[in-house]
């Protein structure tokens, strides 16, 4: 078990302080590194008066809520499960750069619910310190709502929280982020479950060929466009991979396939934002 920095055992100190003084807590639990980092400290301070609860819907992508649950097992915490219905909400269907905050107010909404016929007294996410200075309307859901971001509170960064992970021993330390489906379908261009499954299953034949880290991005007219690690792009170039691709990827309803030159970037479809759209919710979300 790797040693932690003085810095970082003050933050993670902090951190168990800051969950135990919750007194109880349920957690936005995706079974990503954040929120398996926060789950296990409320596991540690609160014991079973913490609990992991993890949104159920159709922009999850498969296998994501059997590996949260066996991780949830791990850490030793109670997992909750909660159906949400985003799609049944017009304004996150349609896909403008404020999705994530009608999809973060679903959330939010049930874990509410949850966390009251539950008796916890407190929410709290994953959100990092790095977070806060990224484009993330979420947060304003999360303001909104009260939710906490203990993580963030304590100033720990992502590369941190992986840290934190591997010295609590567990395995999704170097896990790749995996945001929600939804997040890769362009802005403007409606979230239906169709498109859904259609990134879904593309981006499980991107993974075959041992790419753990890759993005299958959804553009008008059914356009798919492929975000992998640099390092990966002439893999995806080879004549017989090409073929493969484009093959795959017409037979789940695409209409073209393209491979993103510069590589996979998190976030990158919001280089079509113009900067005076995000100003306003970047500052909302402090």
């Amino acid at each position: 078990m790797p040693d932690l920095s003085d810095s970082l055992s003050a933050k993670r100190d902090r951190l168990l302080a800051l969950v135990r003084g919750y007194g109880s807590c349920a957690v936005a639990y995706s079974g990503g590194v954040d929120s398996a980092v926060v789950a296990k400290a409320a596991q540690l301070a609160l014991g079973d008066r913490g609990v992991a609860v993890t949104g159920v819907s159709e922009s999850l992508a498969e296998g994501e809520l059997e590996q949260a649950a066996a991780l949830a097992h791990l850490i030793g915490i109670p997992h909750e499960c909660i159906s949400l219905h985003e799609l049944s909400n017009p304004a996150y269907a349609a896909n403008a750069p404020d999705r994530c905050f009608h999809c973060k107010s679903e959330l939010y909404t049930h874990l509410e619910g949850l966390a009251e016929r539950l008796g916890v007294a407190v929410v709290a996410s994953g959100t990092n310190a790095d977070d806060l200075g990224d484009y993330r309307p979420g947060l304003a859901a999360a303001a909104e709502y009260g939710v906490r971001n203990p993580l963030a509170e304590c100033g720990i960064t992502k590369a941190e929280v992986r840290e934190l992970a591997a010295a609590w021993g567990l395995p999704v330390a170097d896990k790749p982020a995996s945001p929600c489906l939804a997040s890769r379908i362009a802005y403007g261009q409606q979230v239906t479950p169709e498109r859904l499954r259609m990134i879904d299953q593309a981006e499980q034949i991107v993974r075959s060929l041992g790419i753990r880290v890759c993005r299958v991005r959804y553009h008008a007219d059914d356009l798919a466009r492929i975000e992998v690690p640099i390092e990966w792009i002439a893999r995806l170039c080879e004549p017989a991979t090409r073929t493969m691709l484009a093959d795959q990827f017409r037979r789940l309803g695409f209409s073209a396939v393209t491979i993103d030159l510069e590589g996979f970037r998190s976030g990158s479809l919001n280089e079509a934002i113009e900067v005076h759209q995000l100003r306003p919710l970047a500052n909302s979300d402090g």
